[in-house]
């Protein structure tokens, strides 16, 4: 666990617990979101192993779904695509889902409630997302391009430069 994610995901578990009532759960957020800069939303469902990486400037929203053994690192946003609709979306699933064994570099924005980032799937830093994303794969920006590649092709993987 990372030093800062060490304050605020103890108590993403006890304001999840929806025993609490009133205004503790949401005066622990912002205490903790004082301290790590991380939005972490009580409502996001988590599994285990969940690693963040500096925390800064990470936003994971209310209907998120997190699988196990997910890496994040600072300034990810796992946000919904609009909230036009406002109280209308309320219960409607509007963050993305990311399945397990997942790696999301910094900067990345993930978005929408239809929105699934497959197993095995490892997303490079500043990528923009609006669509699912199949199992085993590597996102990355090829120039001004966003590219989508199968990681068990080895040779395309090669072929990618700095």
């Amino acid at each position: 666990m990372s030093y800062e994610i060490g304050l605020e995901v103890p108590f993403y578990f006890v304001r999840a617990d929806e025993s609490w009532a009133g205004p503790k759960p949401r005066i622990m957020s912002e205490w903790a979101h004082a301290r790590t800069g991380m939005e972490l939303h009580p409502g996001a469902k988590i599994g285990s192993h969940f690693f963040v990486d500096h925390c800064t400037g990470t936003v994971v929203g209310e209907t998120c779904v997190i699988g196990n053994h997910v890496k994040m690192y600072h300034g990810v946003t796992l946000g919904a695509k609009s909230t036009a609709g406002g109280q209308l979306l309320r219960g409607k699933k509007r963050h993305p889902t990311i399945e397990d064994h997942v790696t999301i570099y910094p900067g990345a924005t993930i978005l929408g409630g239809e929105t699934i980032i497959g197993a095995g799937s490892t997303i490079g830093g500043n990528v923009f997302i609006m669509d699912s994303v199949a199992p085993n794969s590597l996102v990355i920006y090829d120039g001004l391009d966003m590219r989508v590649l199968n990681k068990s092709d080895k040779k395309a993987i090669l072929d990618f430069q700095i």
